[in-house]
């Protein structure tokens, strides 16, 4: 029996539905012929993650039938996915420091801690970060785990960031959110990617659906990259890679917020996150993309790493769907307005601009689902469904431009604080 990826709060609506789950070819009966999936009432397709011997391969789509897969085809279907470079366990693994930043949403954090307690790893500590707590919840949850618990009194994601990076005690500080469920060997994950390099100062995993019930969530699926980089990668400002013209301004790339770790020392040397960029502030975002750049403009090296996964429970309705949208399109316009206040980043982006200009009108939808399957299509079948969402695009697009106008107002607003915390 295989359990899904993360558990549902309600059934599959429409037919963008997907059973979700991560299978592990050395883990399958030989003498079985179907694989039975665990509350699979509803779903007609499973989309599977399919893993070998620590190395994540890629997706397969398998109708359902009967609340069962066929486990014939799924071994034809994986056997013939790419075959990625694996890099080995280092020899000996770093001890992590791993930071969790949430806001009172205690049921959504029990989950993503259930995972964490559970890791497969030999020396990691936690930390919940409440960032402007409202009530005790939030410490109840952490308390119950017997995890570190510090206290981020002001709003502001890099302002929760900094907190826990202060409070971490070990080396490396892995970052991840409270809506999502991370995979035991994470941590092994992005050992392996700091392993790759010895300037490598950051690392991002894969994050993957981890739960797709209707349109919405399917929609989001298709907008983002995160779930679709599969194949280990490292970014080095001296070394443009060729299948990137945009580089180092590339959105989406270098992974997310939800699953990233950096080496301690290099981000506090670059003074920690931007704290007028992040959900809580005015930008609403930004900030993941901020690092991931820093870190490369300092002459790091940045890995991305598909072996550390980590699955993310997306938005399932419209107007939640609606206020991460504003969130991406207001931090983007925020982020790119940093990039124009200094000097060597400004350059390389003017010279970029074209080609940025261009995907963003032009944001691309994608689909990890075999190819050869006629459902394939991440739009919605309801016409009224689908005009809402294409609103939902246009107005991420019109909310780059209030980017810029939110960030230079939480930078007027950082330096007021700053001079009246001065004394006369």
């Amino acid at each position: 029996m295989l359990n899904p990826a993360m558990p549902s709060p309600a059934g599959p609506s429409g037919r963008d539905a997907r059973w979700v789950g991560l299978v592990e070819l050395a883990d399958l009966d030989p003498a079985a012929s179907t694989l039975d999936l665990a509350a699979a009432d509803g779903y007609w397709l499973a989309r599977l993650l399919i893993r070998d011997a620590g190395v994540v391969r890629g997706y397969v789509t398998l109708p359902i039938a009967h609340g069962r897969v066929d486990l014939a085809d799924l071994r034809t279907r994986a056997a013939l996915l790419p075959v990625p470079d694996a890099a080995p366990d280092p020899d000996t693994l770093p001890a992590m420091s791993v930071v969790v930043c949430t806001r009172e949403r205690p049921a959504m954090l029990r989950e993503a801690l259930g995972s964490l307690v559970a890791l497969d790893y030999p020396d990691f500590e936690v930390i919940v970060v409440d960032n402007a707590p409202l009530t005790t919840r939030t410490a109840e949850v952490a308390a119950a785990f017997g995890v570190r618990y510090v206290v981020a009194p002001v709003a502001g994601l890099s302002r929760a960031r900094n907190t826990g990076l202060a409070a971490a005690r070990n080396g490396i500080v892995a970052f991840t959110d409270d809506d999502v469920v991370v995979d035991h060997q994470w941590l092994r994950g992005l050992a392996r990617g700091f392993a790759r390099g010895a300037d490598i100062a950051c690392v991002s995993g894969l994050v993957p659906s981890g739960e797709l019930r209707n349109a919405v969530q399917a929609y989001f699926d298709a907008r983002v990259s995160w779930s679709k980089v599969l194949t280990p990668r490292q970014f080095r400002l001296s070394a443009p890679p060729s299948d990137l013209p945009m580089f180092p301004f590339c959105v989406g790339e270098y992974g997310t917020g939800a699953n990233f770790a950096v080496r301690a020392d290099t981000v506090r040397a670059l003074g920690g996150f931007d704290e007028a960029l992040g959900v809580g502030t005015r930008t609403k975002g930004g900030e993941d993309l901020d690092i991931f750049t820093r870190v490369l403009f300092a002459g790091h090296g940045l890995a991305i790493e598909p072996a550390a996964l980590v699955w993310h429970r997306h938005r399932d309705d419209l107007d939640a769907l609606r206020a991460q949208a504003i969130g991406y399109g207001r931090g983007l316009g925020a982020w790119l307005t940093k990039v124009a206040t200094r000097p060597r980043p400004l350059g390389m982006a003017l010279a970029r601009a074209p080609q940025a200009v261009q995907r963003l009108v032009h944001k691309p939808m994608t689909t990890v689902e075999d190819p050869d399957l006629a459902d394939a299509v991440p739009l919605p079948d309801d016409d009224a469904l689908a005009a809402e969402i294409g609103r939902i695009g246009r107005l991420e697009l019109l909310q780059v431009l209030v980017g810029p106008g939110c960030y230079l107002a939480e930078q007027a607003k950082r330096i007021t604080s700053k001079r009246a915390a001065v004394p006369a």
